[in-house]
């Protein structure tokens, strides 16, 4: 309930009807979870939910639960098929992810690379494991050991853990190299292994954005007219831009990687680009080239500045939650307070600890 009226008042306050909820495994607490889509029905609220979940998690629930409750997104650990870890036991997650995409459900898959079974010889099929769930988004992140976790002991016991004289620790964020010296790998071949991950599941799977266009399409064809007004709202302001922007993106793409000799992801795009013709007719059709053309145009804009060096830098901002006397160098965070959860809700949550971290 506290959760809820959180959500709410940001609604209200912010104009804000998506929501990232910064939950390791927002899905496992499940009389959480259908307490909010209770109340989400209750008070005809259509939001849009990007979760971190667990596999086993997600599965958990019926589609048409996680559709009404407005999972958009899913962050999802993938790991290989042969990884030590259990938490992918019994679990097909390919097809997991294709089901979750025929509902219009996102998927932005994490793999780590550099696990303990991972060698030269190996990682190659580890990756194209990771590549072959063609999800959405896919991170690749180093197997990082943090301080404090019970993988950071164990290392450190066994004697592998690198000191900050031999790796900066604003070096130990996973993208750049191992803060342990791993068994198998060459120190320094980790930076690389990275790279060939991501330039695999982009020179397979295309351009993440264009991957959007495709479940947000199967979503709303699914959804257009299902019977909950409140979850065709929501399909209706996510497919907002198919038949223009995506449609004229689609267009640019196709015609950039059939240039580039890349005709497996021309393929995809093109499908892509006729299914959303076909969904909205004449107005695709008309802003596809139009749109395309100007997107096109600005491909090749950024491509030559790309060669010459040119590189994105996202400007730093930062805010907090106090006031330093006489320091206006930070804005002030925004959030709001939710009153004091019923005392029934706070004695459910104590309940069940265990889901709760």
């Amino acid at each position: 309930d506290e959760l809820f009226e959180i959500m709410a008042k940001l609604e209200e306050a912010m104009n804000m009807r998506s929501f990232f909820v910064m939950d390791e495994n927002f899905l496992l607490h499940r009389p959480r979870a259908l307490r909010l889509l209770e109340l989400m029905k209750k008070h005809d609220k259509s939001w849009a939910l990007y979760v971190f979940s667990s596999a086993n998690a997600v599965k958990s629930y019926t589609m048409e639960q996680l559709v009404a409750l407005g999972i958009s997104w899913v962050w999802m650990g993938l790991e290989g098929k042969d990884s030590e870890y259990s938490k992918l036991n019994d679990t097909d997650t390919r097809k997991l992810v294709r089901d979750l995409q025929s509902h219009g459900v996102r998927v932005l898959g994490s793999t780590i690379i550099g696990l303990e079974e991972h060698n030269a010889d190996n990682i190659d099929e580890a990756i194209d494991y990771a590549v072959s769930h063609d999800t959405e988004f896919h991170q690749f992140m180093l197997y990082s050991p943090s301080p404090g976790s019970p993988l950071h002991t164990d290392l450190k016991q066994r004697g592998v853990i690198l000191t900050d004289e031999e790796i900066d620790p604003a070096d130990v964020h996973g993208q750049y190299r191992f803060n342990w010296r791993h068994g198998s790998i060459e120190p320094g071949a980790e930076t690389d292994m990275l790279l060939r991950a991501f330039t695999r599941d982009f020179e397979v799977n295309g351009p993440s954005v264009l991957r959007v266009a495709r479940t947000t399409l199967a979503g709303w064809k699914r959804y257009k007219n299902h019977p909950d007004a409140r979850v065709r709202r929501r399909f209706e302001w996510e497919a907002d831009g198919l038949a223009t922007t995506f449609a004229g993106a689609l267009w640019a793409g196709r015609k950039w990687y059939r240039k580039l000799g890349n005709h497996q992801v021309a393929q995809r795009l093109s499908e892509t680009l006729k299914g959303i013709y076909k969904e909205f007719g004449l107005k695709a059709r008309l802003a596809g080239p139009v749109y395309g053309r100007i997107i096109h145009m600005l491909l090749k804009r950024e491509d030559r500045r790309l060669k010459a060096g040119w590189t994105w830098e996202p400007p730093t901002f930062y805010e907090r939650n106090y006031q330093e006397p006489g320091d206006t160098s930070a804005e002030m965070a925004k959030w709001v307070e939710a009153d004091k959860a019923p005392a029934k809700v706070a004695a459910e949550v104590k309940a069940e600890p265990a889901v709760v971290g």
